[in-house]
Order: C-alpha cells, then sequence, then structure tokens
C-alpha cells in the first residue's frame, strides 16, 4: 500500500516544500515539478552516488525527457567541504551550460547539501537547489533553512550564503543504507529539537530510543518531520538568524570547535561533536546558575542512551577550543555568545559570556 508523504510547508519570502517518506527517490513526477528550466546539476558524493544516483536521474528523464542533466562527484567527507572543491561544482555548472532557471539537486548528505548549495547561490546569482538529503542529518537539519557554506581551515561554515532550497525531497528508505553511526549522528539533532523547543518532543524521543536506533520507519518519518515542523517555523520568522534561529545553534559553538580542532578529518562527525556540544552548553548553564544539575544530567544520560559520546576527546586542549569558539560565527565583537539551557524544551541566548567559565566547563568534561 502506498503511504502519501508526510508534508512540511515552509513559508516566509521563498517558500518550500518538504516532502518525507519511502520511495520519493523514484518519484520522477515529484522531482520534476521542482524544477523551472532544462538544465539539472546532480552534486553527490563518492558514498552515495553509486546508490542513489542513476535510481534519481532515470526517474527524472521518464518524467522530463528533454532535461540536461550532468553529474559532479566529490569525495565524502567533512575534510572535502572546502573552497577548492566548492570550484569545482561551478565549473561543473559551466561545463553544462547552466542558465539562470537551472538547479542543482544535491543528492547527499550535509557535506554535499552544504557545498552544492552554496554554489547555487553563487551561480549568475543565484539559482535554484532541490535538497534531496540521504542522511538523517541533512533531513532534519542542513537541507532545511537556507543556510550553505563551506569550511576553511580556521573554522566550520565561516563562508557561505542564505539561499532557501527550492524544495525538499527526503526519502526515508535511503536512510536504509546508512551506516549506525551515522544514524546516531542524526538522532543528535532530532534530540537538539526536543531539547530547546519542546519538551514532549524529548519525553517521546526518550520512550522510543530503540525503536529509532533500529530503524523503524513510521518512528524516523514522525521524528524527522516533527523536528522540520520546529525548524520551519522558526526560520519563517527569523530566515537570516537576527533573532531566535540562533536557538538552533544549540550545542554547535563548542561542536563546530571541536570538529575545527580535528581538522575535520577524523575523529567526531558533526551530530557527535554535537552531541558532546549539548552536554557542554547544559554544564556552561549549570556553572551559570540557568540550568539545574538534574537536567544537565538528564540530557547527557538521554544522548548517552542513543549511543552518542558526552565529553570531550582526550586529544582536544581546552584552550585551543576556547580560541576556536572566538572566530565562530555567534561570537560578537563584545564577547564570546552562546545558546543556553533554561531547561527541557527552552534555551536562550546569551551574549558576553565570561570566558573562565566556558574554559572551566572544558576542562571538566575531558
Amino acid at each position: 500500500m502506498n503511504v502519501p508523504p508526510r508534508i512540511v510547508d515552509v513559508g516566509a519570502t521563498a517558500p518550500y516544500r518538504i516532502s518525507i517518506g519511502p520511495g520519493l527517490l523514484d518519484d520522477g513526477d515529484l522531482l520534476a515539478t521542482t524544477l523551472r528550466g532544462r538544465h539539472a546539476l546532480i552534486v553527490s558524493d563518492a558514498n552515495v552516488a553509486p546508490l542513489y544516483a542513476d535510481r534519481l536521474e532515470a526517474a527524472l528523464r521518464r518524467a522530463k525527457p528533454n532535461l540536461h542533466i550532468a553529474r559532479h562527484v566529490v569525495a565524502a567527507g567533512e575534510a572535502e567541504k572546502t573552497l577548492a572543491n566548492f570550484g569545482t561544482v561551478i565549473e561543473a555548472l559551466a561545463a553544462l551550460g547552466a542558465t539562470r532557471d537551472a538547479s542543482v539537486i544535491a543528492l547527499g548528505g550535509g557535506v554535499v547539501g552544504d557545498m552544492a548549495g552554496f554554489a547555487a547561490a553563487c551561480w549568475m546569482r543565484g539559482i535554484d537547489c532541490v535538497q534531496v538529503p540521504s542522511t538523517l542529518l541533512a533531513m532534519v537539519d542542513s537541507s532545511v533553512g537556507g543556510k550553505t557554506a563551506v569550511d576553511i581551515p580556521q573554522g566550520k561554515n565561516l563562508v557561505g550564503a542564505f539561499h532557501p532550497p527550492r524544495a525538499v525531497i527526503a526519502d526515508t528508505g535511503m536512510l536504509h543504507t546508512l551506516p549506525p553511526r551515522e544514524l546516531r549522528a542524526g538522532l543528535a539533532e532530532v534530540i537538539k529539537y526536543g531539547a530547546i523547543i519542546d519538551a514532549s518532543f524529548l519525553a517521546w524521543l526518550e520512550a522510543h530510543c530503540d525503536g529509532l536506533l533500529a530503524g523503524d520507519d513510521a518512528l524516523l518519518a514522525d521524528a524527522i518531520a516533527r523536528s522540520c515542523q520546529h525548524k520551519a517555523a522558526i526560520t519563517e520568522r527569523d530566515p537570516f538568524e537576527h533573532g531566535e534561529r540562533a536557538l538552533l545553534n544549540f550545542g554547535h559553538t563548542f561542536g563546530h570547535a571541536i570538529e575545527a580542532e580535528q581538522g575535520y578529518a577524523e575523529g567526531l562527525n558533526h551530530g557527535e561533536a554535537v552531541a558532546v556540544g549539548m552536554v557542554l552548553a547544559a554544564r556552561l548553564s549549570q556553572a551559570l546558575d540557568m540550568a539545574t544539575r538534574a537536567d544537565a544530567d538528564h540530557l547527557q544520560m538521554l544522548l548517552q542512551r542513543f549511543g552518542l559520546p558526552t565529553a570531550i576527546p582526550a586529544s582536544l586542549d581546552a584552550d585551543a577550543l576556547l580560541a576556536r569558539m572566538r572566530l565562530d560565527k555567534k561570537t560578537q565583537a563584545s564577547g564570546l555568545r552562546f545558546i543556553l539551557w533554561d531547561r527541557a524544551g527552552a534555551a536562550s541566548v546569551v551574549a558576553d559570556v565570561d570566558e573562565a567559565a566556558v574554559l572551566g566547563v572544558l576542562r571538566r568534561a575531558q
């Protein structure tokens, strides 16, 4: 029996639809409705393209036979999200002869989505990008909201643009080929929404931990839809992160510093780093008398139940991590700014956080 996809509509100045469900990668009509012109560049990576690029291209050709399609495949991994690789996507668009009504189709995880979206934002000052996320993390986070970027050695996502997608098509069947570690990493971002916005969702996640880790299709679709609804509501109200959208960075100031200090090539992946970052943010909130120790302990234990790390890798230096945070996008001229925790389902943006308190939390977490 065909189950209709779950739909989340994102409003604001550039509205788009998020479609969630199994089998969407083969729905050529759905895919074709997102494309306005006659050129499409499929951007993917060396892990995802062999699994799904042929299916995606075949579905597009069935529905739109006159479409000019090219593929561009990059190596997999966060270390590949560079200005150099961004340049190769631009060159691929040029080779295709992509016009102003062309589309970039980002088939992959967050690295592919961020880099392909940034290329779409820059080619001819902005063409359409259709996000086809292949990981849970990308389905609930990076594909939604229009943040695109690449990394540089000094920090993560420091070069980029706001560029909302034309559509997001999340085929949950693609999660069946996702390694368990990557599934857990995506669940870290799902837990984030419960932690900062919706205490009842946090309780739901705790109750369904085993089923989610086992890859239950219905549970994962519910978790994705609820996460996207929360992110869509915030990004509609604050598309350029001038206010409450910053709350979505809960755990990310610490997490991005960990990723940057690792050099992106090894160690914790993004979701794992964010899991550690959420615990550190909760402990900093506790140190500043904003949250209770019991709440911080509960969040840490929940993340551990989902198989996620909650401590800083021993090889990383606390002072070096603090130096990374000073270059974070959320930092202001007056000092460090963090998303801190009030309680389950509530968070706050806090400016001018005392560096000594941050350093103390970092040193205690190793």
